[in-house]
């Protein structure tokens, strides 16, 4: 399967593969396994998506924001891999932190942005194991963030 081609066909635009504004790594390869450090929600202009989720955003803008955290791992990926996401055998793991009220129980539906692109994307091999956690703030007072395992070829 070719993932680039995956992402032309869903019309996908990827952002900006940002640097870490701290004392961090964007990935890091050991071995087969290459990891993408937390990526923030920031809609397609760049801007920070925020606030809670349950409060400030429903679960729909929830799982948009996900989704835009899903395309900054495809980013750092890319950057990582030269180009070239024939190098990515499969996705491993995704967390998933949502900034959301302590009543809210839809993380999972939320998280589920990052998780649809990223099996859209790369077919059988983007089927991840997951975890999404209910947080009382992310950094910035971003609604979503998400980190990332991906094996290598």
């Amino acid at each position: 399967m070719n993932y680039q081609e995956n992402l032309n066909k869903l019309n996908l635009k990827l952002p900006e593969a940002k640097a870490p504004v701290g004392n961090y790594v964007a990935t890091k390869i050991s071995g087969k396994m290459l990891f993408v450090s937390g990526q923030i929600s920031m809609n397609e202009k760049g801007e920070l998506i925020k606030g809670k989720i349950g409060k400030d955003l429903d679960v729909e803008s929830g799982y948009d924001a996900a989704k835009r955290c899903g395309l900054s791992i495809i980013s750092q990926i890319m950057k990582a891999c030269n180009n070239d996401l024939r190098k990515i055998k499969s996705c491993v793991k995704l967390t998933g932190f949502v900034n959301s009220t302590d009543d809210f129980k839809d993380q999972p539906k939320v998280i589920n942005g990052a998780s649809d692109l990223i099996a859209n994307v790369f077919g059988d091999a983007g089927m991840h194991t997951r975890a999404a956690v209910s947080v009382n703030s992310l950094p910035l007072g971003v609604a979503v963030e998400i980190d990332a395992i991906f094996e290598l070829n």
